[in-house]
């Protein structure tokens, strides 16, 4: 005798049974679905519900749930859930050899890049200094990049590698140093603000990013200077330079480094070893930029044409009328 009630067709469920096909309409409640599918699951012996595995076919489809589930990660729009995030979510490459992807990835596009900064600590704080020329191979690009950047009044970071990635990062930084400010009610120490940059790129080894960077600044323990690099490591000291004019700056910086040095001294100093460096580097150039953070915080000192440098560092006696028509007799 069939049942007079006419099925609802809204919410069919067909599970594959064992050499049967059964169909279980909406006049039956979820729960009690659930019940009787997990009885019968249960009720069989091991080596059935091995069998049973191997033939039920199901499909899930996930269509819908991402914008019914909140993110946790950058932009998220739960604020409950914001705090858990450490480093913005951003899709990962498609690959699970992230060594062979990076080299892959460098092989493909062959950046060339050319900077030079360094930073060195000395009795009156920690003095920073960078040219302004970007590069794209063998194309400037511009002679005015800022690559000083300010973290926070009493900290600066440096750009060395990719502009974008350097940018991104600095200003990712500052975000979450001025977060700990308000959190605790004081300044995040210098150590502190590059252990957390350190552990944000070290999320992303491996993945194409070019970063190079010193951390420079002043807390309650006195000056600081930290470099990190893009795959996460974090080395402290009293001086470093970083980028392809490096080796020139630093033939300058380490002959005439001394801890006791004025301000004006140790701003010469950086000085000097930029212009060097912007000398004989083809792609570091533009105009040297000098700053220097005290007990008080940062302060931008100077920013020089290195073309001007040159003949500062280099006077060139004019020539009398007489000497240049001497010179063209003889030819």
């Amino acid at each position: 005798m069939k049942s007079s009630h006419q099925p609802s067709q809204s919410w069919p469920l067909v599970a594959g049974l064992p050499g049967a096909q059964e169909t279980i309409y909406s006049f039956f409640s979820p729960s009690f679905v659930t019940l009787s599918y997990f009885s019968f699951f249960f009720s069989l012996n091991p080596f059935s519900r091995f069998d049973y595995f191997k033939s039920l076919k199901m499909k899930l489809d996930t269509s819908g749930f991402e914008t019914s589930m909140p993110m946790i990660g950058f932009g998220s729009s739960s604020d409950m859930l914001d705090g858990f995030s450490t480093v913005p979510s951003f899709d990962l490459p498609r690959t699970t050899d992230f060594d062979g992807f990076q080299k892959e990835a460098v092989q493909m596009v062959k950046p060339a890049k050319g900077t030079t900064t360094l930073a060195f600590i000395f009795k009156e704080g920690v003095m920073v200094a960078a040219d302004s020329r970007a590069s794209m191979g063998g194309y400037i690009s511009s002679q005015s990049v800022k690559k000083i950047i300010e973290i926070n009044p009493y900290m600066l970071g440096t750009m060395a590698g990719g502009a974008a990635d350097c940018q991104f990062w600095h200003r990712n930084l500052g975000i979450k140093c001025r977060l700990h400010e308000l959190a605790n009610k004081r300044r995040i120490s210098v150590s502190g603000a590059s252990k957390l940059l350190a552990n944000m790129l070290y999320s992303y080894r491996g993945m194409g990013l070019s970063v190079g960077t010193m951390i420079a600044g002043w807390d309650e323990t006195g000056p600081g200077l930290y470099y990190v690099d893009n795959e996460g490591g974090r080395l402290k000291g009293d001086r470093f330079s970083v980028g392809s004019g490096s080796p020139y700056a630093y033939g300058v910086l380490d002959s005439g480094y001394k801890f006791d040095m004025t301000v004006a001294e140790a701003s010469e100093l950086a000085r000097r070893s930029i212009y060097h460096a912007t000398f004989r580097d083809g792609a570091s150039g533009g105009v040297a930029s000098v700053y220097h953070v005290g007990p008080k915080g940062w302060t931008k000192l100077s920013g020089d044409d290195v073309g001007e440098l040159h003949y500062h560092y280099y006077p060139v006696a004019p020539a009398t009328a007489e000497q240049v028509m001497e010179e063209a007799a003889a030819e």
